[in-house]
């Protein structure tokens, strides 16, 4: 950490819209005129919508992040957790990854601290559920799918067959319809590898507690992304819940168990809890409340957007509804973030701030490869695409969405490599547990037993 006499824009959260307001405050700001900092519990921005797909293997998950430091090179970059803030000092508390909390102070502040996983007291949860808000889950899920098919393929217990073969995912909207598509999609190809694994053993559960999957874009797009995951042989259950799910024993709310080694939750996300720490105005679900301009209620010098705000969808209450608020999603995000990166300049230099007003484009969403559902928003009109061209749009707006020439460049190189080389199928599940296998070599090794008794007796004499 470097100390500074210049002002200090403290920017609390390094996902796309802390990434993307810095990177826009940098280039506005004219030299000298303040330091930007950015504090986060990780060094990189993780592109959330490539997750799916970096879980499947069809993209490296290198290529999924963005280097903070890398993107951001005259930035201060922290890595650490603001736990306090003091608005009348003007002071947030960084708790670094290693060593004593310390003060830092500021005089402009930027909220953009995301979403984490929403959860609910089910028992059993917490210990067996894996949840796909960052790149290390994405990867792990993918590690841990591979190992189930491995310990299936060679034991003849039916049990530990059934269970390892059985996959369940909680929440039906945009992360668990693609995690679902893609994870089966992989599963299905590593089961070519196998000797006694076909897809037909495997069984893969979709619950959801609304009526529909994949509201985003629309009720006859989401019937048929329903029906077309049913036609891979999933299974769906919707207008139910998960009961409990104590040692992979899952109870659902229709009365259906079944017991499995993989229950993975994206039913949906919720402001970072943090939030109710820093003294801002909430709204009822927990999002800083923020006026059109992106600037939090009641304050001249603070800023929130993405995930962890509460901003209002100028466009629909223009067109008559008063309660219209934009939805945490990459398009709004990532306009949010510019005009946010404006306005910190226009404030810090008093000029007029600009208001945030997007018109929603649509939605698409990947189901595996060459599958996927589109609704493209012109003006009135409204173009409905499923199948492989909805998948080619799912790819080319996500591809170009993607932070920086360096990932975009990488990631249409894996998709293009995809096209004339087969799908990885290895479990490196031993990442998880790095070091056991040196530490099973180089622990001392235990003492002989009749050693052991002749030391035992030379210790008695």
């Amino acid at each position: 950490m470097s100390t500074t006499e210049r002002p200090r824009i403290l920017v609390v959260g390094g996902g796309y819209v802390g990434l993307y307001a810095a990177r826009r405050i940098l280039k506005k700001m004219r030299y000298g005129e303040a330091t930007v900092t950015v504090v986060d519990p990780r060094s990189y921005m993780t592109y959330q919508p490539f997750l799916p797909e970096a879980a499947a293997g069809s993209i490296s998950p290198r290529h999924v992040v963005v280097p903070l430091r890398r993107v951001l090179p005259k930035a201060e970059v922290l890595t650490g957790r603001v736990t306090t803030i003091d608005q009348d000092r003007k002071v947030a508390t960084v708790a670094p990854l290693v060593g004593e909390a310390y003060e830092l102070p500021f005089d402009y502040l930027v909220i953009a601290m995301g979403a984490v996983s929403r959860t609910f007291p089910i028992p059993g949860l917490a210990e067996q559920g894996i949840g796909m808000k960052g790149i290390e889950e994405a990867i792990g899920l993918r590690n841990h799918v591979l190992e189930q098919l491995d310990k299936a393929d060679s034991t003849t217990d039916e049990d530990v067959r059934r269970r390892a073969l059985t996959f369940v995912f909680v929440g039906g909207g945009f992360a668990g319809a693609e995690t679902i598509g893609e994870v089966e999609d992989m599963a299905r190809d590593a089961a070519k590898y196998y000797t006694n694994v076909k897809r037909e053993d495997m069984r893969f559960i979709l619950v959801d507690a609304a009526d529909k999957i994949l509201p985003e874009v629309g009720p006859k797009l989401g019937t048929w992304g329903r029906e077309h995951l049913e036609s891979r042989g999933v299974e769906v259950f919707l207008s139910t819940s998960m009961d409990s799910c104590v040692d992979g024993h899952v109870v659902l709310k229709n009365g259906l168990e079944v017991d499995s080694n993989t229950i993975v939750w994206t039913a949906g996300v919720k402001p970072n809890p943090a939030l109710a720490r820093f003294g801002l105005p909430l709204g009822p679900r927990g999002h800083v409340d923020t006026s059109e301009k992106l600037q939090v209620q009641g304050t001249d010098y603070i800023w929130a957007a993405g995930d962890n705000a509460q901003v209002p969808d100028m466009v629909g209450r223009r067109a008559g509804n008063p309660n219209a608020w934009c939805p945490p999603n990459a398009q709004h995000a990532l306009r949010q973030a510019k005009v946010l990166g404006d306005n910190v300049i226009s404030g810090m230099r008093g000029f007029p701030q600009k208001e945030y007003s997007h018109a929603n484009k649509g939605a698409v969403a990947g189901l595996g490869l060459h599958k996927g559902v589109a609704m493209i928003v012109m003006g009135k009109m409204k173009i409905k695409l499923k199948g492989r061209l909805a998948w080619y749009m799912h790819r080319g707006y996500h591809g170009l969405a993607m932070p920086t020439w360096n990932r975009k460049i990488r990631i249409f190189a894996d998709w293009t490599l995809a096209m004339f080389l087969k799908r990885e199928v290895v479990s490196l599940g031993a990442m998880e547990t790095p070091r056991e296998e040196f530490y099973e070599a180089a622990k001392p090794a235990p003492a002989p037993a009749a050693a052991k008794v002749e030391g035992e007796k030379a210790k008695a004499s």
